[in-house]
């Protein structure tokens, strides 16, 4: 049989307890309130007393639950902090990004004025400065080494003039156009310039490599020897290329043959000089036969 749905306390030993353990303790509370009321009239110190004893030993249980609540209080801050705190450090980061650039722009401008400066100073004390023009491209992959000027026959350029930087020779135009030119680089194998040693004046002839280095290699019949760190220069033999400009330095030697690094790296160059070849080209034959003097009239 069911039980009914709607039962007293009467039926439940549990409720009973319960209802009987309620009563107890609103009896006792009342009893304790009322001593406690008759203790602070009566007897202010004993009340004193007993609050104390009271106080010691609630205080640690109201600390533990403050401390409890002030973590679960503190629990949607933390996130909140923690969410601010990741915004906040993506946005550093993309500051940085773009500081980073501009550092990298203000650097590379540096650089380029640096070179400018150089390069118009150069012109200054050049007496056969043609146009300072800039580099256009150059080839650093292939074997064929050749870089393009953004200045050409109408700007003065001619066929074999040297092109340099403030640090040293690149090349010598082979090919020219209204507004561009074509400079075979220092560094390709079809380059052939006369040069000599600096602390001797050993003379010598340096050509290209195609991997951006050169060979020196002594233009004297007798074998000779050449160390690490020998610097040399054109040596104006030929009547291209004018004397005193730095070409490259020995970084390692094979036999007679010395490998050398270039003085002037036309990958990392903003501009360039073009020089008046150092020796003027000779003046054309007169072709034909030549005139005869007119002959003087009869009186």
């Amino acid at each position: 049989m069911a039980p009914p749905r709607n039962r007293r306390p009467g039926f439940s030993r549990r409720a009973q307890y319960g209802l009987f353990l309620g009563y107890v303790g609103a009896v006792g509370g009342v009893l304790i309130g009322g001593v406690l009321l008759l203790l602070s009239t009566f007897n202010p110190a004993a009340y004193s007393a007993v609050r104390g004893v009271v106080s010691e030993a609630t205080t640690p249980v109201s600390s533990g639950l403050a401390w409890v609540w002030g973590g679960i209080a503190g629990v949607p801050r933390g996130i909140g902090s923690y969410l601010n705190v990741r915004t906040e450090n993506a946005q550093l980061k993309a500051k940085i990004e773009s500081d980073a650039q501009v550092v990298a722009k203000a650097r590379m401008l540096t650089q380029e004025n640096l070179r400018l400066r150089a390069m118009l100073k150069l012109r200054d004390v050049t007496t056969d400065a043609v146009v300072i023009a800039r580099l256009v491209n150059s080839t650093a992959s292939s074997t064929r080494r050749f870089a393009t000027l953004n200045a050409g026959a109408w700007q003065g350029v001619r066929r074999t003039m040297p092109v340099r930087e403030a640090a040293g020779l690149i090349g010598q135009v082979v090919e020219t156009s209204p507004n561009t030119s074509r400079v075979l680089l220092i560094v390709d194998p079809e380059s052939i310039v006369p040069v000599r040693r600096v602390r001797d004046g050993l003379p010598a002839i340096a050509s290209g490599r195609g991997d951006g280095l050169i060979d020196i290699r002594s233009a004297s019949v007798a074998v000779l020897t050449f160390q690490p760190g020998d610097s040399f220069v054109t040596s104006g033999t030929g009547g291209i290329f004018p004397p005193n400009i730095p070409l490259g330095r020995v970084i390692r030697t094979t036999g007679d043959i010395a490998i050398a690094q270039p003085a002037a790296n036309p990958d990392s160059l903003d501009f360039a000089l073009v020089q008046q070849t150092f020796l003027p080209p000779p003046s054309p034959e007169p072709s034909g036969p030549p005139a005869e003097p007119e002959a003087a009239p009869k009186p």
